[in-house]
Protein backbone atom coordinates (compact mmCIF):
# COMPACT_ATOMS: atom_id res chain seq x y z
CA UNK A 1 0.00 0.00 0.00
CA UNK A 2 1.62 3.09 -1.10
CA UNK A 3 -0.63 6.66 0.05
CA UNK A 4 0.58 9.89 0.00
CA UNK A 5 -0.05 13.14 2.16
CA UNK A 6 0.66 16.90 2.64
CA UNK A 7 1.27 15.96 6.57
CA UNK A 8 1.03 13.13 8.73
CA UNK A 9 0.94 13.14 12.42
CA UNK A 10 2.57 10.29 14.61
CA UNK A 11 1.19 10.40 17.58
CA UNK A 12 -2.93 10.34 18.70
CA UNK A 13 -3.05 11.81 22.17
CA UNK A 14 -3.04 15.35 22.80
CA UNK A 15 -0.39 16.93 21.16
CA UNK A 16 -1.59 15.12 17.71
CA UNK A 17 -5.08 15.62 18.28
CA UNK A 18 -4.88 19.33 18.70
CA UNK A 19 -2.53 19.98 15.83
CA UNK A 20 -5.45 18.15 13.68
CA UNK A 21 -7.94 20.78 15.30
CA UNK A 22 -5.50 23.49 14.64
CA UNK A 23 -5.20 22.59 10.79
CA UNK A 24 -8.81 21.77 10.14
CA UNK A 25 -9.76 24.03 6.98
CA UNK A 26 -6.84 24.44 6.24
CA UNK A 27 -6.98 22.47 2.77
CA UNK A 28 -4.21 20.23 4.15
CA UNK A 29 -4.50 16.41 3.61
CA UNK A 30 -3.24 14.94 6.77
CA UNK A 31 -3.54 11.24 8.55
CA UNK A 32 -2.96 10.40 11.99
CA UNK A 33 -0.72 7.48 12.93
CA UNK A 34 -1.04 6.74 16.73
CA UNK A 35 -0.25 3.21 18.17
CA UNK A 36 -2.83 2.39 21.03
CA UNK A 37 -6.35 1.99 20.24
CA UNK A 38 -9.25 4.55 21.93
CA UNK A 39 -9.40 1.80 24.80
CA UNK A 40 -5.95 1.17 25.81
CA UNK A 41 -5.52 4.86 25.92
CA UNK A 42 -8.67 5.49 28.09
CA UNK A 43 -7.02 2.49 30.24
CA UNK A 44 -3.90 3.78 31.03
CA UNK A 45 -2.60 4.77 34.12
CA UNK A 46 -1.18 8.35 32.97
CA UNK A 47 -4.82 9.32 32.07
CA UNK A 48 -5.05 9.92 36.05
CA UNK A 49 -2.81 12.56 36.38
CA UNK A 50 -4.31 16.26 36.67
CA UNK A 51 -3.36 18.94 34.71
CA UNK A 52 -2.60 22.47 35.42
CA UNK A 53 -4.31 23.99 32.44
CA UNK A 54 -2.51 27.97 32.27
CA UNK A 55 -5.44 30.82 31.48
CA UNK A 56 -3.45 31.05 28.03
CA UNK A 57 -4.25 27.59 27.34
CA UNK A 58 -7.72 27.22 28.08
CA UNK A 59 -7.77 30.61 25.45
CA UNK A 60 -5.81 27.99 22.73
CA UNK A 61 -8.01 25.28 23.61
CA UNK A 62 -11.24 27.46 22.89
CA UNK A 63 -9.87 28.61 19.83
CA UNK A 64 -9.31 24.79 18.38
CA UNK A 65 -13.01 24.37 19.21
CA UNK A 66 -12.16 21.78 22.25
CA UNK A 67 -12.68 23.82 25.36
CA UNK A 68 -16.67 24.44 25.51
CA UNK A 69 -17.80 21.27 25.53
CA UNK A 70 -15.05 19.67 28.57
CA UNK A 71 -15.24 23.19 30.54
CA UNK A 72 -17.36 22.11 32.91
CA UNK A 73 -15.11 19.15 34.23
CA UNK A 74 -12.30 21.08 34.91
CA UNK A 75 -12.36 23.23 38.22
CA UNK A 76 -10.97 26.73 38.07
CA UNK A 77 -8.08 27.93 40.30
CA UNK A 78 -9.05 30.94 41.66
CA UNK A 79 -6.01 31.36 43.93
CA UNK A 80 -2.36 29.80 44.19
CA UNK A 81 -1.17 29.79 47.65
CA UNK A 82 2.93 29.06 47.77
CA UNK A 83 5.11 28.39 50.37
CA UNK A 84 8.13 27.08 52.24
CA UNK A 85 7.53 24.26 54.32
CA UNK A 86 9.43 24.78 57.78
CA UNK A 87 10.07 28.82 56.89
CA UNK A 88 7.87 31.98 57.16
CA UNK A 89 7.70 32.90 53.25
CA UNK A 90 4.59 32.32 51.47
CA UNK A 91 3.26 34.48 48.55
CA UNK A 92 -0.71 34.12 47.43
CA UNK A 93 -1.61 34.99 43.78
CA UNK A 94 -5.52 35.89 43.03
CA UNK A 95 -7.71 35.69 40.09
CA UNK A 96 -9.70 38.73 41.43
CA UNK A 97 -6.27 40.98 42.19
CA UNK A 98 -5.70 39.98 38.43
CA UNK A 99 -9.13 40.81 36.82
CA UNK A 100 -9.50 37.47 35.52
CA UNK A 101 -12.09 34.23 36.16
CA UNK A 102 -9.34 32.21 36.94
CA UNK A 103 -6.06 31.65 37.04
CA UNK A 104 -5.99 28.29 35.33
CA UNK A 105 -7.95 25.59 35.47
CA UNK A 106 -7.58 22.13 36.58
CA UNK A 107 -8.56 18.58 34.29
CA UNK A 108 -7.64 14.74 34.45
CA UNK A 109 -6.03 14.14 31.48
CA UNK A 110 -8.22 11.49 30.72
CA UNK A 111 -10.98 13.56 30.56
CA UNK A 112 -9.34 16.13 28.18
CA UNK A 113 -7.33 13.75 25.81
CA UNK A 114 -10.87 11.96 25.38
CA UNK A 115 -12.99 14.90 24.70
CA UNK A 116 -9.99 15.87 21.98
CA UNK A 117 -10.06 12.45 20.46
CA UNK A 118 -13.93 12.88 19.69
CA UNK A 119 -13.39 16.24 18.27
CA UNK A 120 -11.06 14.76 15.69
CA UNK A 121 -13.29 11.91 14.92
CA UNK A 122 -15.56 14.11 13.66
CA UNK A 123 -13.69 15.44 11.70
CA UNK A 124 -13.05 12.00 9.51
CA UNK A 125 -9.08 12.46 9.09
CA UNK A 126 -7.73 9.39 7.89
CA UNK A 127 -6.19 7.19 10.74
CA UNK A 128 -3.64 4.68 10.99
CA UNK A 129 -4.34 2.48 14.45
CA UNK A 130 -2.82 0.44 15.68
CA UNK A 131 0.04 1.12 13.80
CA UNK A 132 4.00 1.88 14.28
CA UNK A 133 6.23 3.92 12.60
CA UNK A 134 8.97 1.79 11.87
CA UNK A 135 11.00 3.32 9.57
CA UNK A 136 11.80 6.78 7.62
CA UNK A 137 13.67 7.67 4.55
CA UNK A 138 13.32 11.76 3.46
CA UNK A 139 14.15 12.88 0.44
CA UNK A 140 14.06 15.96 -1.19
CA UNK A 141 10.13 16.05 -1.88
CA UNK A 142 8.79 14.15 0.55
CA UNK A 143 9.01 11.64 3.87
CA UNK A 144 7.93 8.07 3.30
CA UNK A 145 6.92 6.23 6.59
CA UNK A 146 7.39 2.55 6.79
CA UNK A 147 4.09 1.40 9.37
CA UNK A 148 3.81 -2.09 10.93
CA UNK A 149 -0.03 -1.70 10.64
CA UNK A 150 -1.09 -4.94 12.57
CA UNK A 151 0.19 -7.82 10.56
CA UNK A 152 0.88 -6.21 7.23
CA UNK A 153 3.24 -3.92 6.67
CA UNK A 154 2.58 -0.09 5.17
CA UNK A 155 4.43 2.65 3.31
CA UNK A 156 3.20 5.89 2.93
CA UNK A 157 4.27 9.63 2.13
CA UNK A 158 3.98 13.09 2.92
CA UNK A 159 5.53 16.60 2.18
CA UNK A 160 6.00 16.80 6.06
CA UNK A 161 6.11 14.69 9.16
CA UNK A 162 5.41 15.66 12.75
CA UNK A 163 6.33 13.52 15.51
CA UNK A 164 4.15 14.08 18.69
CA UNK A 165 4.48 10.52 19.61
CA UNK A 166 5.28 11.30 23.34
CA UNK A 167 8.48 10.91 25.84
CA UNK A 168 9.50 7.78 24.21
CA UNK A 169 9.01 9.12 20.24
CA UNK A 170 9.92 6.38 17.95
CA UNK A 171 10.10 9.39 15.37
CA UNK A 172 12.98 11.32 17.66
CA UNK A 173 14.53 8.08 17.58
CA UNK A 174 14.32 7.11 13.97
CA UNK A 175 15.68 10.69 12.91
CA UNK A 176 18.92 10.12 15.57
CA UNK A 177 17.78 13.25 17.36
CA UNK A 178 19.44 12.88 21.03
CA UNK A 179 18.57 14.46 23.86
CA UNK A 180 19.70 15.89 27.19
CA UNK A 181 18.34 14.41 29.79
CA UNK A 182 19.12 14.92 33.64
CA UNK A 183 17.95 12.87 36.32
CA UNK A 184 15.93 14.77 39.27
CA UNK A 185 16.83 11.39 41.38
CA UNK A 186 13.03 12.31 42.15
CA UNK A 187 9.82 10.42 41.53
CA UNK A 188 6.02 12.02 41.33
CA UNK A 189 3.36 10.48 43.48
CA UNK A 190 0.01 11.24 41.75
CA UNK A 191 -3.21 10.66 43.69
CA UNK A 192 -6.43 12.56 44.80
CA UNK A 193 -8.03 13.39 48.20
CA UNK A 194 -11.08 14.17 49.62
CA UNK A 195 -10.86 17.00 52.78
CA UNK A 196 -12.87 17.95 55.38
CA UNK A 197 -12.46 21.52 54.60
CA UNK A 198 -13.08 23.17 51.26
CA UNK A 199 -10.65 23.98 49.46
CA UNK A 200 -12.27 27.11 48.18
CA UNK A 201 -10.35 26.82 44.63
CA UNK A 202 -7.16 27.24 45.94
CA UNK A 203 -4.17 25.66 44.18
CA UNK A 204 -0.74 24.57 46.90
CA UNK A 205 2.46 24.79 45.35
CA UNK A 206 4.30 23.95 48.84
CA UNK A 207 7.95 23.18 48.58
CA UNK A 208 10.21 20.84 51.22
CA UNK A 209 13.22 19.89 51.02
CA UNK A 210 12.32 16.45 49.36
CA UNK A 211 10.75 18.57 46.47
CA UNK A 212 7.42 20.41 45.59
CA UNK A 213 4.15 19.23 47.01
CA UNK A 214 1.13 20.60 44.85
CA UNK A 215 -3.26 20.25 45.85
CA UNK A 216 -5.02 21.26 42.73
CA UNK A 217 -8.45 21.93 43.45
CA UNK A 218 -10.67 19.03 41.74
CA UNK A 219 -14.42 20.39 42.56
CA UNK A 220 -15.04 22.04 46.25
CA UNK A 221 -13.37 19.23 48.80
CA UNK A 222 -10.99 17.04 46.63
CA UNK A 223 -7.71 17.52 45.31
CA UNK A 224 -5.17 15.86 42.85
CA UNK A 225 -1.96 15.47 44.34
CA UNK A 226 1.14 15.31 42.87
CA UNK A 227 3.63 15.02 45.62
CA UNK A 228 7.38 14.60 44.36
CA UNK A 229 10.37 12.41 46.86
CA UNK A 230 13.24 11.04 46.66
CA UNK A 231 12.77 7.48 44.32
CA UNK A 232 13.50 5.69 47.73
CA UNK A 233 10.72 7.68 49.43
CA UNK A 234 8.09 7.21 46.73
CA UNK A 235 8.49 3.80 47.13
CA UNK A 236 7.71 3.62 50.68
CA UNK A 237 5.53 5.99 50.20
CA UNK A 238 3.72 3.48 47.29
CA UNK A 239 3.73 0.68 49.22
CA UNK A 240 2.77 1.73 52.72
CA UNK A 241 -1.18 1.54 54.05
CA UNK A 242 -3.78 4.13 53.35
CA UNK A 243 -3.44 5.19 56.97
CA UNK A 244 0.43 5.56 56.70
CA UNK A 245 0.08 7.06 53.72
CA UNK A 246 -2.05 9.78 54.41
CA UNK A 247 -0.02 10.36 57.78
CA UNK A 248 2.80 10.96 56.11
CA UNK A 249 0.91 13.06 53.37
CA UNK A 250 -0.55 15.13 56.04
CA UNK A 251 2.97 15.74 58.18
CA UNK A 252 4.10 17.44 55.18
CA UNK A 253 0.85 19.50 53.87
CA UNK A 254 -0.96 20.78 57.35
CA UNK A 255 -4.42 20.79 58.08
CA UNK A 256 -5.21 23.67 55.99
CA UNK A 257 -8.02 21.62 53.89
CA UNK A 258 -8.59 19.80 57.32
CA UNK A 259 -8.33 16.02 57.47
CA UNK A 260 -7.47 14.52 53.80
CA UNK A 261 -8.48 10.79 52.84
CA UNK A 262 -7.76 9.08 49.80
CA UNK A 263 -10.05 9.26 46.68
CA UNK A 264 -8.50 7.69 43.92
CA UNK A 265 -5.29 4.87 43.62
CA UNK A 266 -1.46 6.14 44.58
CA UNK A 267 0.64 6.38 41.03
CA UNK A 268 3.91 6.91 40.50
CA UNK A 269 5.93 8.76 37.52
CA UNK A 270 10.21 9.01 37.77
CA UNK A 271 10.97 12.77 36.98
CA UNK A 272 13.92 13.85 34.69
CA UNK A 273 13.97 16.82 32.74
CA UNK A 274 14.40 15.87 29.03
CA UNK A 275 14.91 17.77 25.98
CA UNK A 276 15.56 17.54 22.15
CA UNK A 277 18.91 18.34 20.49
CA UNK A 278 16.76 19.79 17.49
CA UNK A 279 13.33 19.59 16.78
CA UNK A 280 13.90 19.53 12.83
CA UNK A 281 15.58 16.71 10.57
CA UNK A 282 14.71 16.48 7.06
CA UNK A 283 11.18 17.05 6.47
CA UNK A 284 10.11 15.58 10.08
CA UNK A 285 9.78 17.51 12.93
CA UNK A 286 9.20 17.17 16.75
CA UNK A 287 6.61 18.56 18.96
CA UNK A 288 5.44 18.55 22.57
CA UNK A 289 6.63 15.36 24.51
CA UNK A 290 8.75 14.34 22.36
CA UNK A 291 10.89 17.35 22.23
CA UNK A 292 10.66 18.13 25.80
CA UNK A 293 9.88 16.51 29.36
CA UNK A 294 9.54 18.87 32.34
CA UNK A 295 9.50 18.88 35.99
CA UNK A 296 5.65 19.10 37.17
CA UNK A 297 6.59 21.56 39.58
CA UNK A 298 4.94 24.35 37.92
CA UNK A 299 2.44 22.62 35.77
CA UNK A 300 4.28 24.03 32.79
CA UNK A 301 4.50 20.68 30.43
CA UNK A 302 1.28 20.65 28.43
CA UNK A 303 1.34 24.53 28.00
CA UNK A 304 4.21 24.50 26.76
CA UNK A 305 3.58 21.47 24.52
CA UNK A 306 0.22 23.35 22.90
CA UNK A 307 1.88 26.37 22.33
CA UNK A 308 4.44 23.88 20.27
CA UNK A 309 1.34 22.93 18.49
CA UNK A 310 -0.52 26.29 17.62
CA UNK A 311 2.90 27.62 16.23
CA UNK A 312 3.11 24.91 14.06
CA UNK A 313 0.05 25.19 12.53
CA UNK A 314 0.08 28.73 12.19
CA UNK A 315 3.43 28.57 10.28
CA UNK A 316 2.10 25.62 8.48
CA UNK A 317 -1.08 27.22 7.56
CA UNK A 318 0.35 30.56 6.65
CA UNK A 319 3.06 28.44 3.94
CA UNK A 320 0.27 26.01 2.72
CA UNK A 321 -1.85 29.12 1.85
CA UNK A 322 0.84 30.91 -0.24
CA UNK A 323 1.39 27.77 -2.11
CA UNK A 324 4.85 27.05 -0.53
CA UNK A 325 6.39 23.92 0.44
CA UNK A 326 5.29 22.65 4.10
CA UNK A 327 8.68 20.44 4.43
CA UNK A 328 10.95 22.90 3.39
CA UNK A 329 14.33 22.94 5.88
CA UNK A 330 14.51 26.63 5.94
CA UNK A 331 10.70 26.99 7.24
CA UNK A 332 11.37 24.04 9.35
CA UNK A 333 14.04 25.60 10.98
CA UNK A 334 12.78 28.87 11.22
CA UNK A 335 9.65 27.23 13.15
CA UNK A 336 12.35 25.79 15.68
CA UNK A 337 14.08 28.67 16.84
CA UNK A 338 11.23 30.67 16.74
CA UNK A 339 9.86 28.15 20.00
CA UNK A 340 13.34 28.03 21.44
CA UNK A 341 12.96 30.92 23.06
CA UNK A 342 9.66 30.10 25.24
CA UNK A 343 11.69 26.74 25.72
CA UNK A 344 14.45 28.42 27.11
CA UNK A 345 12.59 30.42 29.48
CA UNK A 346 9.98 27.86 30.65
CA UNK A 347 12.49 24.85 31.25
CA UNK A 348 15.00 27.42 33.54
CA UNK A 349 12.12 28.41 35.46
CA UNK A 350 11.23 25.01 36.35
CA UNK A 351 14.24 23.74 37.04
CA UNK A 352 15.82 26.54 38.66
CA UNK A 353 12.44 26.75 40.99
CA UNK A 354 13.49 23.00 41.88
CA UNK A 355 17.40 23.17 42.69
CA UNK A 356 16.12 27.01 44.71
CA UNK A 357 13.41 25.22 47.06
CA UNK A 358 14.85 22.27 47.36
CA UNK A 359 18.40 23.42 49.33
CA UNK A 360 18.24 23.64 52.54
CA UNK A 361 21.63 25.97 53.14
CA UNK A 362 20.67 28.29 55.46
CA UNK A 363 21.49 31.57 53.76
CA UNK A 364 19.63 30.62 50.43
CA UNK A 365 16.44 29.52 52.21
CA UNK A 366 16.42 33.14 54.63
CA UNK A 367 16.58 34.32 51.15
CA UNK A 368 14.38 32.76 49.34
CA UNK A 369 11.47 33.15 52.29
CA UNK A 370 12.39 36.84 51.97
CA UNK A 371 12.08 37.15 48.75
CA UNK A 372 8.26 35.57 48.90
CA UNK A 373 7.21 37.93 51.63
CA UNK A 374 8.59 40.92 49.34
CA UNK A 375 6.59 39.39 46.49
CA UNK A 376 3.50 39.38 48.70
CA UNK A 377 3.76 42.60 49.53
CA UNK A 378 4.67 43.90 45.56
CA UNK A 379 1.25 44.08 43.44
CA UNK A 380 3.24 44.56 40.06
CA UNK A 381 5.75 41.75 41.20
CA UNK A 382 2.78 39.36 42.04
CA UNK A 383 0.98 40.51 38.74
CA UNK A 384 4.13 39.83 36.71
CA UNK A 385 4.49 35.87 38.60
CA UNK A 386 0.56 35.80 37.62
CA UNK A 387 1.28 36.38 33.99
CA UNK A 388 3.67 33.60 34.13
CA UNK A 389 1.03 31.23 35.75
CA UNK A 390 -1.45 32.01 33.11
CA UNK A 391 0.83 31.48 30.51
CA UNK A 392 0.61 35.32 29.61
CA UNK A 393 4.27 35.97 29.50
CA UNK A 394 4.65 34.96 25.85
CA UNK A 395 2.99 35.78 23.23
CA UNK A 396 0.31 33.55 22.37
CA UNK A 397 0.56 32.05 18.48
CA UNK A 398 -2.70 34.24 16.65
CA UNK A 399 -3.89 30.98 15.55
CA UNK A 400 -4.35 30.08 19.28
CA UNK A 401 -5.38 33.29 20.51
CA UNK A 402 -8.09 33.55 17.94
CA UNK A 403 -11.37 33.97 19.96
Amino acid sequence: MQQEYDLLIAGGGLAGNCLALALQGSGLRLAIIEANTRTQQQASAAGDRALALAAGTVTMLDALGAWQGIKQAATPIKTIHVSDRGHFGKARLSAEQENVKALGYVITARDLEGHVAERVEALNIERFCPARVAGLHSGTQEIGVSLKLGDAPATVSARLLVGADGGLSSVRKLLDIEQRVSDYGQTALVTTVQSSLPNHLTAYERFTASGPLALLPIGERHSAVVWTRCKEDAESLLSANEADFIAELQNCFGYRLGELALSAPRRAFPLTLIRAERMTEGRAVIIGNAAHQLHPVAGQGFNLGLRDVTALAETLIGQHAQGGDIGDAALLNAYAESRRQDHDRTIRFTDQLIHIFSNEWLPLAAARNAGLCLLDQIPAAKSLLSRHAMGLSTRLPRLGARR
